[in-house]
């Protein structure tokens, strides 16, 4: 007799549950929705301001700045010189499309 936060695991019944169909279908589901948000990737024609973009957010900036079948990836900071609280500034490179 096996208890899983305090409760007997035999008064369930291993036969139920989601049936597999079920669980493939959702697990299709959560795959789609996956990919078409990272498909939706909006590329702006030129860098955010100072301060627009979030520590951490990624923008694809299609500015004409990198080599042709590239585009510039720039990944948001937090300085301090443009009002930030910490020393992180903007990463830019050319990454394929």
């Amino acid at each position: 007799m096996q208890l899983l936060n305090g409760i007997d695991c035999a008064d369930f019944d291993q036969e139920e549950g989601m049936p597999m169909p079920q669980i493939t279908a959702l697990f299709a589901v959560i795959v789609f929705v996956g990919f078409s948000t990272a498909v939706r990737a909006e590329i702006l024609k030129r860098e955010p301001p100072l301060g627009m973009l979030k520590p951490g957010q990624i923008a694809l900036i299609d500015d004409g700045s990198c080599p042709k079948g590239k585009i510039k990836k720039v990944i948001g900071g937090d300085h301090v010189k443009v009002g930030g609280r910490s020393y992180v500034e903007r990463k830019r490179m050319c990454v394929a499309r």
